[in-house]
């Protein structure tokens, strides 16, 4: 299965973010969140957003799901390093199979890994005029086969049906983007999330349109003090890393999401290491507020939100 940046007609199905620490599940109706749930996972079974116990994930994953009588069709969630996001650019090119094929032809030089290896998609951002001639920019995602077909695997030995493939960035821009930040311009600035979940991702978009992404690697196991250098010498390097990419936008702040958002004193100590304004995200963005249990943690859901709004549009 491909991946699949564009968002279907299907409604009401269930975004599963399998986190690495725990499962995630979101079912939207109408732009709201219908149904919600999550279980710990144990360790083990998935590490750094790969699945390393195919057998012992699907078992969890199948009693999460029976637990809380899910739909069986699910969304899920990618992130880690065997995907590659790349940002193209070509001459205007009506005719869909072929900027298809140049989009191909321009990936195989910008991604390190073979394209016979990898499941690839792109989609159009923008088109705009340089130098008089029209230019188009694409954003191409590749993720190793292997990869995607443990977690295939695994949730289809649950007994689920699989939809779509989504990356973990994008449901992430997805839940977070406001409504006015949906409609701006790419001529807006740029600011980055960074999602501490099992796996902390970081992403950049301009409005709602995610433009680079990255997993960052900064142990949880550390003190606190090293922690906050680590992770603000992740998000630092890789703003610098957008900003020498063509056409990119000044990154104007950093918002933090995920369960990790909720560390004491990350915040403030994030806050004087990056440079940069820092806050943490209302964990379901602009979603109607949805009832939760007293030891529920809403932080949890902004991925699994994030795919189910994706199945759902």
């Amino acid at each position: 299965m491909a991946f699949s940046l564009r968002n279907s007609s299907d409604h009401g199905k269930v975004g599963l973010d399998i986190d690495g620490g725990f499962l995630a599940a979101v079912i939207t109706t109408g732009g709201a969140i219908r149904r919600a749930a999550s279980a710990d996972l144990p360790d083990g079974l998935v590490r750094d957003g790969e699945v390393v116990d195919p057998t012992s994930l699907a078992r969890a994953i199948k009693t999460f799901v029976a637990d809380h009588k899910l739909p069986r069709n699910v969304r899920l969630g990618v992130s880690n390093q065997q995907i590659v996001m790349r940002m193209v650019e070509l001459p205007r090119i009506e005719d869909a199979k072929e900027r298809e094929a140049a989009v191909r032809f321009q990936a195989a030089e910008a991604i390190a890994m073979p394209l016979a290896d990898a499941v690839l998609d792109y989609q159009l951002i923008e088109r705009a005029s340089v130098d008089g001639a029209e230019r188009e920019r694409i954003v191409v995602v590749a993720a190793r086969k292997s990869m995607i077909d443990q977690v295939l695997d695994a949730v289809r030995t649950a007994g689920l049906k699989v939809d779509g493939i989504d990356l973990n960035a994008f449901a992430l821009v997805r839940t977070l983007t406001t409504p006015r930040e949906e409609t701006d311009s790419l001529g807006e600035n740029a600011r980055v999330y960074c999602h501490l979940g099992g796996m902390t991702n970081l992403a950049i978009a301009v409005g709602s349109t995610c433009v680079f992404t990255r997993p960052l690697t900064t142990s949880w196991d550390a003190d606190d003090a090293e922690i906050a250098s680590s992770l603000a010498e992740e998000i630092r390097l890789s703003i610098d890393f957008h900003l020498n990419l063509p056409g990119a936008r000044t990154v104007a702040d950093v918002v933090l999401s995920g369960p990790g958002a909720r560390r004491e004193g990350l915040l403030s100590a994030l806050d004087g290491l990056i440079g940069r304004p820092v806050s943490v995200a209302e964990p379901l963005g602009a979603l109607p507020a949805h009832p939760m249990g007293p030891d529920e943690d809403p932080h949890r859901y902004t991925v699994a939100a994030g795919l189910a709004l994706g199945a759902a549009a």
